[in-house]
């Protein structure tokens, strides 16, 4: 993993600003992140929904003054602003860029991948490593599938364990439907988000490589803290196979 840039000034509290593309992630996304908040050092929050973006394939492009990239525009309102305004607003504020990556797109990850950090890469120039863009597969849902208990908990099911790496589930969303009918992705999956258990998700070193490289990243930041001994961190990155656990090669280019 790549050191944190040397200009950095020592913060004692870290705030991650998420740019999201679900209705689900923009209500409840920062619940998911309990377990490094728990540290008391860090606070996770929505700043903005935006529209998923795809390959480019537009040659209707602008250049950003100063940079040397060109980005379409419509990236420059929805992603580039908010971010340059809400790292420069504070020293010890980090983006998350999250997306979610459906088995339709997963062929076209690395493009898209590429279109979201030249976006970042453009508007925030020397503070771009304070940015990461990351992917939820095969969508938020589909991190249900590796707690089973959390779903049962909440819906009333009987679901029995998942038998593999639950981001190859081309369907997350449609399989809870089917199990349960009644299902409510905003308020159901709210609800369910906040019984995750992240031990149980990342548990296993041989899956969820995407979700991993996301918390990897976020503990890379974290350890940036004075004395970070004293806080659970190393036992976070141990749980969570963080050292030994396989991670999603597009997003762990960002390490």
């Amino acid at each position: 993993m790549s050191n944190p840039s040397h200009s950095q000034p020592t913060c004692y509290f870290f705030k991650f600003g998420l740019l999201v593309t679900g209705k689900g992630e923009e209500r409840y996304l920062p619940q998911l992140f309990r377990s490094l908040m728990a540290t008391e050092i860090c606070s996770f929050e929505v700043i903005r929904k935006i529209e998923q973006l795809n390959p480019i394939t537009s040659k209707a492009r602008i250049e950003i003054v100063g940079s040397g990239k060109k980005i379409p525009s419509e990236d420059e309102k929805r992603i580039g602003i908010p971010a340059r305004q809400y790292i420069d607003s504070d020293d010890c504020n980090y983006v998350l860029l999250i997306d979610d990556l459906e088995a339709s797109r997963e062929g076209k990850a690395k493009q898209v991948f590429d279109r979201y950090r030249e976006v970042l890469d453009a508007f925030l120039l020397n503070k771009r490593e304070r940015a990461s863009v990351h992917f939820l597969v095969n969508m938020l849902e589909a991190y249900y599938f590796a707690d089973i208990q959390a779903i049962n908990q909440i819906l009333g099911t009987s679901l029995q364990e998942f038998d593999g790496d639950v981001e190859t589930i081309s369907h997350p969303k449609g399989n809870l439907k089917q199990s349960y009918r009644g299902f409510r992705e905003v308020e159901d999956g709210g609800k369910i988000i906040q019984e995750l258990d992240m031990t149980r998700i990342l548990g296993n070193p041989e899956t969820c490589a995407a979700l991993r490289t996301l918390f990897a990243w976020c503990l890379k930041i974290l350890k940036q803290y004075p004395d970070s001994s004293n806080l659970n961190l190393n036992d976070l990155e141990e749980r969570y196979h963080i050292e030994d656990g396989k991670l999603y090669e597009i997003t762990a280019s960002q390490l």
